[in-house]
Formats: structure tokens, sequence, C-alpha cells
């Protein structure tokens, strides 16, 4: 049986008042009931404070807001309200809308007939959605029809309010329209409205003809040049939103489009800090920067002259003034405070210049634009919370509910069911420490085939969902790819993901280039015969590649002719200017290419996989984006939202037989959406105790020494290799490590779909036996030498050993993930460290010590610490005062120490800086020990063994490198320095037993030790 939960979730028509929504419970999840009426709008918004009035004007005044004060977020500075004023807008409009007779609308008559030509003409392409026409609808009525009415002027009044609360002195409106709603559209609608009006009624100060339009970034500033009337591609002709007969109107419209970034004051003169300093001599500093007059002269000098100037602000939720707050108030740190105060930055400058272009010239209003006009972190108010002068919302779920947007399906869970959520829904949170922290330019070339596993199985497995996409595409006939984007947190993870997918050039040993293709061969910008393609197939865009254009090939142009000329005509026509359309730069070419991703004949179109950092959280619009993948933080559901935006807009905009549209979808991983997320605010957190934490003179007998060791020195055999496997050889693949096998990607209405990796399932575990024996065979290789091939036939018997009897792969992994290559490096050291330790009787390991700083000491400990968990130490047993703890085992630890016969001083390895350094694949790191103990072996006070004690409650992924590392490489590295005294390890993993388990390992120790002397005295007799 059907269900239309999932088969149908489509209610409405996107071009009629939407007359059912699906229900959902309190958590926002889903009854799979419909309800037969319209979506409410529900938001947090901060309530303006009223102005200051007499008590009876005050008292008169207070029913005009009817609020429901939001409970836990409200305090004495700023009051919030749960009860939307939207809905009382809307219901003012709606009413309005239902008057049958136009005469009665209360409008002009250009008014009427544009609201006539915008719901009743017959489009010959796709006619305005509801959405967007009840947006355009929301300003007409607050403009003509509400300062006429009771309700209308009490509506104006709290807009007022809240204006002169938020914004002062500026008349802002924001509409609220899901992204993929066609706010671009509704932006010509507002032009149009306006312009003709003006046009006709030239006295009139409720219309004008000057228009600024406010944009976050160049991007978005290129795809609004559909709204001047003299560009080809221009809406009010090629959308028909103006009757032909009005067009000529349109002619008078005077349009700047501009970035917030040109409202930055810039230098008139360009001076050197001593020039500088000379001219200023010893008077006041010398004034270089352009004035207010100035900077509004270069920004908008087409609208010079002009009063009463209309402002579109697009992506309006960059627009505000931050609200003071107290420092205590302060909860951002680290790198979300850093994104609050560019965040704050930016706004400021942007209301700054809307401020300054009011006092010069003056605004008529404000309309801002966005599918997300909340304020952000770090502005003052609670991040979240919607700006008070919103009056209109079409929300994703409404877009969802009529098929105006493609349906985004999340994962909701996967193959590993003790995560509590899926791994690839929150996938920066088990990758981020792994990735690169510093863009390309500070952090350098660094391995693309060293990405973290679970990356990988995440791209493998959107990867194989596109594949089929693909396919289905091109069987449908459809003539431009689906669109694969991949949004990174710096340029280096963006160039890194580019090279995995598409390949990438690397100079070998004798400076030859050498290609090596990409991974996922749709997406590959490199043939068969590793021949770059003259038109790629992924791009990389970041502000880097836009301005030097290096993401196209030499013989790009030569491939892509025929779309250059169209761009160059459209050059042309837009501009009149011939000569910039023949001196088009690298860059102009690459940031077509990026406009133009989806759009057949176009410099785009074949463009099939995007990787990018920040361009994809607004403003690119293609309508072929089917697959996303973030790979960064996302800290707030507005940047979720943002980011998932760019894969909403629909590819087919066809109705079927019921009048409704067919459902499209966008399959998303690594961006924790939701759906109905609501504000939170953190908890304050109570002031802890400080306590110094430093090793005592009077304790100075305790005091423990110890080697900084960075490294080892080992000899590796060249003839006859073989191998002595430990426990500690074995190498578990579960999915922690890689990922899930499947995950499950399901929107909150409508199909889910299974993604997964079981093609790994197939490759044959010859072809891994290879490629592990070919990465070690690298480590007897020398430098400028060729591999010494006559080891590979035993490397391979020893590896094909490891394979049968050490990799044990748990319920969805696969051999074939070691050939991912930080999981082979995993496995090709567990298999070195089995041969140097078969070899180290005839090859002795040697520590390396560091050379400026060879011996460590605990009377170097002192530091300062507020936390709670730590133990108070004996004073005739520690050297520092305080052991510092990291789980309630030491504690235990601790105390067993402290009693047991044999131990003459123990310490917590605390910022002391001992360290072992070991290989975790292929990147050295470091160990930090818990424990250091000094114990009476028999051999006297002047002789003490130093047992270096791990305490390890629960298994972490390097337990076994750890532990490997410290009993093949730096015990008998240490201990053949015969300069340290005598060294050994333990781990203890039982808190039950760890007490008769020290005391164990104690005796089992000191009989390896007498058992080693008397073998060294017997054989010294006998020589």
């Amino acid at each position: 049986m059907s269900n239309p939960f999932f088969d149908h979730p489509i209610l409405n028509s996107p071009y009629a008042y939407p007359q059912r929504h699906w229900e959902l419970d309190n958590d926002g999840q889903p009854t799979q009931k419909v309800k037969e009426q319209r979506r409410p709008a529900s938001f947090v918004t901060p309530i303006p404070k009223p102005k200051l009035q007499g008590r009876k004007k005050a008292s008169a005044a207070a029913p005009m807001l009817d609020l429901v004060d939001a409970k836990g977020l409200s305090s004495t500075e700023q009051k919030y309200d749960t009860t939307s004023y939207i809905n009382e807008v809307r219901r003012e409009v709606d009413k309005w809308r239902s008057i049958p007779d136009p005469s009665k609308w209360g409008v002009t008559p250009v008014t009427q007939r544009l609201l006539q030509h915008w719901r009743t003409h017959e489009f010959t392409q796709q006619r305005p959605f509801f959405c967007q026409i009840e947006a355009v609808e929301t300003a007409i009525w607050l403009s003509e029809v509400a300062p006429n009415t009771t309700d209308g002027r009490r509506i104006l009044t709290y807009l007022a309010s809240a204006n002169e609360g938020a914004n002062p002195g500026l008349n802002r409106i924001a509409l609220k329209l899901a992204t993929g709603a066609g706010k671009t559209q509704v932006m010509a609608m507002l032009i149009a409205w306006q312009t003709i009006n003006s046009v006709r009624q030239p006295g009139s100060r409720k219309f004008t003809k000057g228009f600024l339009l406010v944009a976050p970034g160049l991007t978005i500033r290129d795809r609004l040049r559909v709204l001047l009337p003299n560009d080809p591609d221009n809406y009010y002709l090629k959308r028909e939103i103006v009757p032909a007969d009005l067009m000529q109107d349109m002619q008078q419209a005077r349009i700047v489009i501009t970035n917030y970034h040109a409202f930055r004051l810039r230098e008139k003169i360009e001076l050197a800090k001593v020039s500088r300093a000379f001219l200023q001599g010893r008077g006041e500093a010398v004034s270089t920067l352009e004035t207010e007059g100035q900077m509004i002269q270069r920004v908008m000098g087409d609208l010079m002259g002009l009063k009463n100037i209309l402002v579109l602000n697009d992506e309006a939720h960059h627009c505000y003034r931050e609200k003071p707050v107290p420092e205590t108030d302060e909860t951002l740190k680290g790198e979300e405070k850093k994104e609050a105060q560019e965040n704050n930055e930016a706004a400021r400058l942007w209301i700054s210049g809307l401020e300054a272009v009011n006092r010069q010239l003056g605004l008529q209003r404000i309309f801002d634009l966005s599918a997300t006009p909340f304020f952000l972190a770090g502005s003052g108010y609670i991040e979240g919370t919607l700006f008070p002068w919103t009056v209109s919302d079409f929300s994703l779920m409404d877009a969802i509910e009529c098929g105006i947007v493609k349906l985004p399906r999340v994962p909701v869970s996967d193959s590993i069911s003790s995560t509590e959520a899926p791994i690839f829904r929150e996938l920066w949170k088990h990758i981020g420490k792994d990735m690169p922290k510093k863009g390309a330019k500070a952090a350098g070339q660094l391995d693309p085939e060293r990405l973290p596993p679970k990356l990988l199985s995440a791209l493998e497995a959107l990867y194989r969902h596109y594949e089929q996409t693909h396919e289905q595409w091109t069987q449908a006939g459809i003539n431009i790819p689906p669109c694969f984007i991949v949004v990174c947190n710096n340029t280096s993870t963006s160039k890194l993901v580019y090279e995995y997918i598409s390949g990438y050039e690397r100079e070998n040993s004798d400076g030859h280039k050498v290609v090596k293709n990409g991974h996922l061969a749709l997406f590959r910008n490199y043939d068969d015969n590793n021949a770059r393609l003259a038109l790629p197939r992924t791009l990389l865009i970041d502000s880097q590649q836009l301005e030097s254009g290096e993401a196209l090939d030499a013989n790009f142009k030569e491939a892509a002719a025929t779309e250059i000329e169209v761009f160059r005509q459209a050059v042309r026509e837009r501009t009149g200017n011939a000569l910039a359309a023949d001196k088009l730069t690298d860059e102009d070419l690459l940031r077509e290419v990026m406009n133009t991703v989806g759009k057949d004949g176009h410099l785009g179109a074949g463009i099939r996989c995007v990787v990018s950092v920040s361009m994809l959280t607004e403003g690119w619009d293609a309508n072929n984006v089917t697959h996303v993948l973030g790979v960064r933080a996302f800290g707030t559901q507005l940047l979720c939202e943002q980011v998932i935006g760019r894969a909403l807009r629909r590819q087919s905009y066809t109705l079927n037989e019921e009048g409704l549209f067919n459902p499209e979808y966008a399959d998303v991983l690594g961006i924790p959406f939701d759906f109905t997320a609501k504000p939170v605010i953190a908890p304050p957190q109570q002031p802890r105790e400080t306590i110094h934490v430093r090793a005592v003179l009077e304790r100075e007998a305790l005091e423990i020494q110890f080697p900084r060791v960075e490294g080892y020195r080992v000899e590796l055999p060249q003839e006859r290799l073989k191998a002595a496997f430990t426990p500690e050889s074995k190498l578990v693949l579960n999915a922690d490590m890689v990922g899930p096998a499947i995950t499950q990607n399901s929107g909150i209405i409508g199909q889910a779909v299974n993604l997964d990796i079981k093609h790994l399932e197939n490759v044959r575990l010859t072809t891994v036996a290879y490629h592990l024996t070919q990465k070690l065979l690298e480590q007897w290789r020398e430098p400028n030498e060729p591999p010494p091939l006559h080891l590979f036939g035993q490397l391979k018997k020893i590896t094909e050993e490891w394979l049968a009897n050490y990799l044990h792969c748990q319920p969805g992994t696969f051999p074939a993930h070691l050939l991912y290559t930080i999981l082979a490096d995993e496995a090709s050291n567990r298999i070195m460290t089995a041969v140097t330790r078969y070899h180290t009787q005839d090859q002795p390991i040697r520590a390396i010590l560091d050379a400026y700083n060879p011996i460590g000491s605990t009377r170097f400990v002192n530091f300062t610490t507020s936390k709670t968990l730590r133990w108070q130490t004996a004073t005739d047993k520690c050297h520092v005062n305080w052991a510092i703890l990291d789980s309630t085992w030491e504690g235990k630890f601790c105390q067993i120490v402290e009693e047991h016969p044999r131990v003459h001083a123990y310490v917590k390895n605390q910022s002391m800086g001992f360290s072992v350094p070991y290989l975790s694949g292929n990147k050295v790191c470091q160990y930090i020990p818990d424990f250091i103990v000094r114990i009476n072996d028999g051999n006297g006070e002047h002789d003490l063994l130093n047992l270096i004690v791990e305490i390890k409650g629960q298994e972490d992924g390097n337990s076994d490198d750890k532990k490997a590392t410290m009993e093949t490489y730096w015990v008998p590295g240490v201990n053949n320095l015969q300069t340290f005294g005598r060294w050994d390890f333990v781990q203890l993993t039982d808190l039950y037993s760890m007490e008769d388990d020290f005391g164990q390992a104690t005796e089992t120790t000191i009989k390896r030790v007498l058992e080693q002397a008397i073998q060294e005295r017997v054989k010294g007799e006998r020589q």
C-alpha cells in the first residue's frame, strides 16, 4: 500500500494560496497527518522597546502588542516574543486580496494593473509563484493601503518602533522567502511597481525611480544584473513582469548594483609610512581617506540628484546594527568568536553605508530580502531570532510542501548503532581534528591521498549515488549533468578535496611532472592517458582561484570558443562596450563558468563538481545541484540552511497531471541541518577554583629525570626478511575508523534513499596485498635510487601472512579500505614493526635524543589549573604536590603506588614535556604516557627501575601503535643508550584488578631483570 507521506509529499500548487500542510509534533517531527489550513509562522522575535511617553498614553498603547514572552530567552535588557507579527500582517493582506472589486483595493491604477497582470496574465513561460506575489502584495499593502486603515496603522506603528530600536533613522521592511523561491524576481516586481508609479505620479513621495541594490559579494552582484532594464536577460521583458505597453516607463529607472564592501572609505592618496609621518610633523594626523560624500559619489554616482531612494538588500541577514552586550554575556570563543567579529564588522560596514546614504540623499524605505533574516551570533541578540521588522514569510517547509524547491535529504540513520547521530550528518565532528587548520598559502603543499578515511567513505557513498543520478539524467536526455558541490573550511581543505576528486600533478625527484588521476571517474580533469581535459569537469572556486584564473587549462579558450563568443556577445549587449567584450580576462571567464553552471550552451554547462570554501554559502544558484558534501564546521542552523540552499533550486518546473510539481531531491552529507531548529541559550558557567601545581623544593630527593626522545635509529636488514607478529600487530577495521557502510538519507517528508560503499567488497585481496607490498618496499628505498625489487617477494609473503591472520574486518568494513592511504600506512606500520622486532637482536635500536634539551625533569613542573579531578600527592612519594587526573582510575592508581612498598617515587605526567614519538599511519605523533614510577627491584636505591605506566580505561584508535612503539622502539632504544638507567613499560586496563596487576607487573619486571642479569653474568664468565 502506498504511503502519501513518502510517495506524494507535495500538497499545494506553487501558484495558489497554500491550503494544507504536514503536521509536525512538538519536537518538529512529522506526524504523517495533513492539516487543512496554511502553516502559521512561528518565530522568536526581539520585542522593540516603546518610546518614552506619558503614563496614560503608555497604558492605552499596551494592547497594541499582544505578545507572549519567550520563556527563558527574555532578560531585563531585551524581551523576546514567540508570537510572530507576521501572522497578523498575513491575515490583513489575505482580507485585502479577497476583495473582488479592484476599484476598492485602495491602490493606484498602475498598482491595480500590475497586480491583475501578475495574478491572471497567461505567461508564455513560468508564471510568478504565489509566494512571490504575496511578498510584493505585502509591500504594496503596507505602502498604499495600511496608512488608511486602523489595523494597518497599528502595524505600521509597531514596525516604526521595531526600526527605532534596532535601526534608528531607517525604515526597513524584511520579506522572508525560502532559498529557491525566487527573491530576484520579487525584487524585479518591486522595482517595476515603484518605477512605473513614479513615472505616472512624479510628485508622489510613495514612489521612486532611484534604486540602490546592495549584495554581500560579487557573485550575487553579477546575478542581479537581470534587474537592469537594458540587460539582454532582464526579467521585466524575459519573464513578462511588466506588460508590454508599460516597458517604456521602465527605461526611466536608475538602478545601481553594488556590494556592501564598496561603502568602505578608500584612500585618496597612497602614502608610505615615512611620507605620512613627514607630512604630519607634530600636528594632527594627516587624513587621506575620502569623505562620506565622495564615497557616495563613487558608489552610486548615477543616483546623485535623486531623493527618496529605495534600497533593496539581498541576503539582508548580513545587515544589522549590533547591540552592545556586557562582557559577562559573551559566551563565544575561538573560531566562533572570530566569525562573530567578522560578521559584526561586515554588518557594521553595511548598515553604516546605508545610514550615510540616508544622510546625504534620503532613503524612502529599505526592503530586506533573505531566506534567513535572523540575527547572527555576537550581534547582541540571541542567535537565530527573527528581525522584528519581518512582515512576510514563506518558509522552507512551505516551499517544500508546494514543490518550489528540491527536498533536501540528510542522514537520519546509518549502520553504526552506537552513535547518537549518524556519522555523516555531523562529519566534521569526526574528521575536523585531522584536517588542515590553515589556508593554502600558509599550509604549503599537502598530500590529497592522506584525507581521513571517514571523509573518503562519505565521498565514495555520495559519489556512488551521484553516478546513478548521472545515468538517469543521461537516459532522460537532459543535456546538462547533475552537479555535486563540496563546501570546505579553508583553501587548504578545498584544494586537497579538489585534487583527490579530479586529479593533480606533482614533480618527482628528477624534476619531471607526474599526473595522479582523480579517484572519482566522472569528476576527473584528466583523460585515461593522463592528459588534462580542455573543458574541466570539476571546478575549484575561491577568491585566489578567481583572481588567478588558474582553474582554466591553456586549451580551454579553443575548446570553449563557441560559449566564449556567446559570453562576449552578452557583454556587448549589456554594456555597449565592444572593447571590454574583446578583452575578457581569465578571471572574467572563470567567474562566468561559475555563474553558468547548469546552463546549456554556456561556459559552465559541462561542470559536474564544484569545490569551494565560503562562496557556496549564498548567492550561487545553479538548478542542477543534486548532491552536497559539507567538509567544515556548521556552528549555526543559519549556515546549514545557507549551504543546503545552494541545492534547492528545481531543475524542472513542469506541472504533473494533478497540477503539482513532482518532487525533486538533493542529497546532503556533512551538514547537520534541522528543519525546525530553535535558538538555545547556553547556561552560565560556574567559576572554578584554581590551584598551583609545582615541584616542591623539600621533596627534591624524589626528583625523576627522563630522556627527551625525538626519534629512533633502526638498521633494516637487506637480504633475508622475517617478521615477529604479536597481538599488537592486529588491525581491526571498524565503522568508527571508516564511517558507516550504509547511510539512510531522508527529508522531513518524501522518499528516503540509502547511500553505501558496498562496491569495496568486490576488490580482490591480491590487489590489496600488492598495494601494501609496494608501500612497504619504499621503506627500503635509498634516496634517488630505484626500489630494491629483490625484496618484493619476501615482503609480499609477510604481507599476505598479516592479511590472513592479523587483519580483522568488522561488519561494514572490507580489506579494500586499506587502499585508503591513511589506513594503508596503519597496516604497513604494523608489518614494519613486526619485521623490526624480529631483527632486534642483530640490528639493535638506538633512541635519538633532543640535541638541545636531552634531559627532562620533574623539577620544572610549574603551572596552574582549574581541573577538579586531582589527587594531592604523598609528601614522601612524589616530587610534585598535585597529580592532575584524566580519570578516576588514575586516582585509584595514585593510592596504590603510594601504598606499595617497592615504590620509591612516582609522578603524573602532566606538563612535564615527557612524550614518546610514534607513527600513526604516516604521521609522527606524540604519545603522552600517564605515569613514571621508580621501583626498587632488588638492585638497590642507586639503580632503581623506571617503569612507565599507562592506565587505559578504554581503547583509543592508536593504543596498539603506542604500546608497540614503547615495547619495540622506545624501551629498548633508551636502554641501549645505557645513560638513563633502566626502563620498562606496562599497561593496566582493569580498574578492579589494578592493584594486583600492578603488583604482578612489578614482580614480573623484577624477575625478567634478574634473569637478564644472570644470563649476562654467565655469558661474561664463559668469555
